[in-house]
């Protein structure tokens, strides 16, 4: 029986039982999610839907972004280097396709039904979607597959002739403990030293009152939560893209429960706010915000990551997935790096001889030390 697949901009277009055989097994390929892309993405990134069939039944699905650098400035920070590096992204690197989304830390590009379909058949797939995606919707400078573990991207190995497999910052994921009945019984299972630390911070944010926020409170305090959020994004010495002004508001709107909003108040002023998504036995930490003058006196971020870990303890999840920034304050509170790797390569053949040498000189290194609370 043939495969074939069917190409979508809009997630309207998804047939009907999109989310029973894909969207279900995570909430970052469901219909809702994709809403709140098309009405909520960064000015910069478009997506697009692949369905796959097998004969006349749906068997997986992916979802390719197009980012582009032209009029962002990737790297923020006011220094030479950064001018250097956004000259050479935008030279060799003016947009790029991503099999996966670049909004997220993890393998969020695709699922198929296993029992269907075996590895090499969907490899081979989503290598001929890409082809046909970067025929139809535009061909770009630079093409990823981004976000697999070393398992996986075994499975590229005939892409090797024309990618660079690259490796970046590693997924920071925290394993909850079954025997962590509660919050308390978490701190306790931290050394002397990390223990005192985490009580310390809350005793510097006892002030600070949290709640967590409804749609029309999202939509209320969206002004306030966008300078909060911007407060950090641009702050970070490497970023792809912007959240638009209504983000939040549309993320809530669609994922509903699945999507936690938790402010932070002091003197019944918002000074900051994160957001958590709630993908099955997972949690993945999302996009966050606080003030700058308090976050060091408050341990305003400190408290948060903690905060995320109570959450998930009290909700019986199985892991919290806090991603690739940070790296070295989430491995403070038990979050341990797994290696992620991509592939990358450039559409001019030229250049694509040294994609090597241009992606190491662009890639910002980060040195962090990985620190070790539990006893």
């Amino acid at each position: 029986m043939t495969y074939t697949f069917k190409i979508f901009t809009s997630s309207k277009e998804l047939p009907d039982h999109w989310n029973e055989i894909v969207g279900r097994h995570n909430i970052m390929l469901s219909k809702e999610y994709f809403n709140a892309l098309d009405s909520s993405s960064p000015t910069n990134l478009k997506s697009c839907f692949v369905v796959f069939f097998k004969g006349e039944s749906l068997i997986g699905g992916a979802l390719f972004q197009f980012l582009n650098f032209i009029q962002h400035k990737t790297f923020q920070k006011n220094e030479i280097l950064c001018s250097v590096r956004n000259f050479l992204a935008k030279r060799f690197s003016k947009d790029v396709m991503i099999l996966g989304n670049n909004m997220l830390t993890g393998q969020n590009g695709f699922y198929f039904d296993a029992s269907k379909i075996n590895a090499d058949e969907i490899i081979r797939l989503l290598d001929d979607a890409a082809k046909e995606v970067q025929q139809k919707i535009g061909k770009t400078s630079l093409v990823i597959y981004k976000d697999y573990q070393l398992d996986f991207i075994n499975y590229f190995e005939d892409n090797k002739k024309v990618f660079y497999r690259f490796s970046v910052q590693p997924n920071m994921i925290l394993k909850l403990n079954k025997d962590w009945s509660d919050f308390e019984n978490y701190l306790n299972a931290f050394s002397t030293k990390y223990r005192t630390r985490a009580k310390s911070a809350r005793k510097k944010g006892s002030e600070i009152s949290k709640k967590e926020l409804s749609l029309n409170e999202v939509k209320n305090l969206s002004k306030e939560m966008n300078f909060l959020y911007q407060n950090v994004a641009e702050n970070a010495p490497f970023n792809t893209f912007f959240l638009t002004d209504n983000h939040f508001e549309s993320m809530k709107e669609n994922l509903s429960q699945n999507f936690r909003v938790f402010g932070y108040f002091l003197d019944e002023k918002l000074i900051g706010f994160y957001t958590l998504i709630l993908n099955n036995k997972d949690v993945d930490t999302y996009f966050l915000g606080y003030d700058k003058e308090l976050q060091k006196e408050k341990q305003i971020y400190l408290n948060m990551l903690l905060d995320m870990v109570e959450f998930g303890i009290n909700e019986k999840f199985c892991r919290i997935i806090f991603g690739r920034t940070a790296l070295e304050i989430k491995s403070t509170i038990g979050a341990e790096p797994v290696e992620i790797f991509g592939l990358i390569k450039h559409n001019n053949l030229l250049i694509n001889q040294f994609i090597e040498s241009v992606f190491n000189s662009l890639n910002p290194t980060i040195e962090w030390i990985q620190r070790k609370p539990f006893k």
